[in-house]
């Protein structure tokens, strides 16, 4: 039997859909699958579900940038490294989120779904600050996204 894999999920605002838990669930799983990262003993994430007001004070105060954004990760293990424990924190805020989805024309569940994969995959050590970087994580996110029904949010009309 693998080692368990626990996911936490917290609503610390008002207004988030009830059935976003089991998508979470399944977007992690389907990260974690697609990554071939491996679990090395029982692990634990937690995703927390807030507003802009606590994501902008987030984000300020990890990343010195002073406005709401999407989704922040905090990893707690090694870049690509064994995946158990504590692997760390996924934090979205609803209200950027919800706009966003309205700008790019796409419902709240699949872009709730792309940000959860974008946010493990970078609790695993992926990143997107280089090109190359970008090109590989994005074609991950890509796959995983597929594999769970989301259209490609980089495809250009």
């Amino acid at each position: 039997m693998p080692p368990a894999l626990t996911i936490d999920i917290a609503r610390n605002t008002e207004g988030w859909p009830d059935n976003l838990d089991a998508r979470a669930d399944e977007a992690v799983r389907a990260g974690l699958k697609a990554s071939k990262a491996r679990l090395t003993g029982p692990a634990e994430l937690s995703i927390v579900l807030t507003g802009d007001a606590e994501q902008r004070v987030l984000n300020r105060d990890w990343r010195g940038i002073d406005k709401s954004t999407n989704v922040l990760s905090f990893p707690q293990i090694e870049p690509f490294g064994p995946v158990s424990g504590l692997i760390g924190d996924i934090i979205l805020a609803r209200e950027t989120l919800a706009r966003e989805a309205d700008e790019q024309g796409v419902s709240f569940e699949d872009h709730f779904t792309h940000l959860v994969v974008h946010g493990f995959l970078h609790l695993l050590g992926y990143d997107h600050i280089k090109d190359d970087e970008a090109l590989v994580m994005e074609g991950l996110e890509t796959q995983i996204l597929a594999s769970l029904g989301v259209a490609d949010p980089y495809a250009q009309d």
